[in-house]
């Protein structure tokens, strides 16, 4: 390490512009995703806003009713859907309230949103594989990104920070521990300076299971799983932070976002989730960002960084904390956090492949097809399946990515995990 790293960090605008006359203009926000946890919390800060921000665009995958709910509030200009018919539905009751929002579906309405002219802060926040397009579309535009996606970056990897520093575009990472280790960084709108850090320190919940057997786990259901002792979230990475595969791919993303290795990142398991991440200097410092468990923080630091403003998040009281403790991971009772170090080690297209199967398994256990302790051999059984060729272009991660889908279904299929 040591290195100044652009990063993805150079901005191609300030964060409030202003016009020919002088004043200030409000900044224009497509959120991606906006009825899953990440993007309620946006809008909650940006509702906390009206004079900095306004809402251009807002997608859901097919949550119609809470997507005009959010219609009615912010007004925006374009409305997305995942299908004709949610957008059908959408349209019709868009005409029954009087209201002129567009509606669009598909996949290129999240591209022509990310990247629309009159944007400037895209927040990408589709969970998984299905976010990677509009992602890249956003870098490749020059936006403010705020990536609480992180599948793109596992999958992508060098190809969205490439397409966002030729571009211009300014990557903020959502995720509250990245956010943390971005806070802990020395950063200015040139990049970040890595020089003197002996090691990342990423933390961990350790999520609902943390204290339970091998014999417990075994027997574990989705319902258990989803039960986050701290955080409110999407099934989806609710499913992953009891696995720890949450962490693994934070790790393969912090390797991404800041150009480190797998090996100057380390996983603290803190249960009070009140550090959220820290990084240890040569000297013997080591800088934390502390806070309650809220995604307004993060949301908020990203919106307006270098500024600051009000998330809606109080301020930690130290005198009602009961302690704050740290442990080691335990990779023997949750080793897909082990899979990814190894994946991210291995490069190429191997975080790719980690991630679909990972996908996949998760899906299958959420709907009872597989038990728990079957969804790290699943990911395991489809790396060594599946071939690791250089993440050189998007054809070829794509290529990896349904390849990977494919061997992991037929895994489940088949009854050989």
């Amino acid at each position: 390490m040591g290195v100044v790293m652009s990063v993805g960090l150079t901005p191609n605008r300030p964060h409030i512009q202003e016009t020919s006359s002088g004043t200030t203009r409000q900044q224009a926000i497509t959120v991606l995703g906006a009825t899953g946890s990440i993007g309620k919390s946006t809008l909650d800060v940006v509702s906390r806003h009206p004079d900095r921000y306004r809402v251009y665009a807002l997608s859901a995958h097919t949550r119609v009713d809470e997507l005009l709910a959010l219609c009615e509030q912010f007004t925006p200009e374009v409305a997305i859907l995942g299908d004709e018919k949610s957008a059908q539905r959408l349209k019709d009751l868009f005409v029954s309230k009087g209201l002129s929002t567009e509606v669009q579906c598909g996949p290129g309405a999240l591209n022509a949103a990310a990247s629309a002219k009159t944007v400037d802060i895209v927040v990408a926040a589709i969970v998984g594989a299905a976010g990677l397009m509009s992602t890249l579309a956003a870098a490749e535009a020059g936006k403010r990104l705020l990536l609480a996606n992180k599948e793109s970056l596992v999958m992508s990897g060098q190809l969205l920070m490439n397409a966002a520093k030729q571009a211009g575009a300014l990557i903020l990472p959502v995720d509250s521990e990245h956010n943390a280790i971005f806070q802990s960084l020395p950063a200015t709108k040139e990049g970040v300076n890595t020089s003197g850090i002996e090691k990342i320190l990423l933390t961990a919940s350790g999520g609902p299971l943390r204290n339970c057997t091998v014999e417990q786990l075994a027997v574990v259901t989705a319902q258990q799983a989803l039960k986050h002792p701290n955080w409110s979230m999407g099934p989806k990475i609710s499913i992953d932070s009891a696995t720890l595969m949450n962490k693994g791919l934070e790790v393969i993303e912090a390797c991404q976002l800041f150009a480190v290795a797998a090996d100057d990142i380390e996983v603290v398991v803190h249960p009070e989730s009140i550090i959220h991440s820290m990084v240890s200097y040569a000297d013997g410092s080591v800088l934390a960002q502390m806070g309650r468990p809220d995604m307004r923080t993060p949301i908020a630091h990203c919106l307006a960084w270098p500024e600051r403003i009000q998330s809606g998040v109080e301020p930690l009281n130290f005198f009602e904390l009961a302690g704050l403790h740290f442990e080691k991971p335990d990779t023997v009772r949750f080793p897909l956090l082990q899979l990814a170090f190894d994946a991210q080690r291995a490069g190429g297209t191997a975080p790719t492949i980690l991630n679909a199967a990972n996908e996949v398994a998760v899906d299958a256990f959420l709907s009872g097809s597989v038990a728990f302790l079957q969804l790290a051999r699943i990911v395991e059984e489809t790396l060594s399946r599946s071939k690791i060729s250089p993440a050189s272009d998007l054809t070829t991660i794509i290529e990896a990515d349904k390849n990977a889908r494919e061997t992991a279904t037929n895994l489940i299929l088949s009854g050989i995990v």
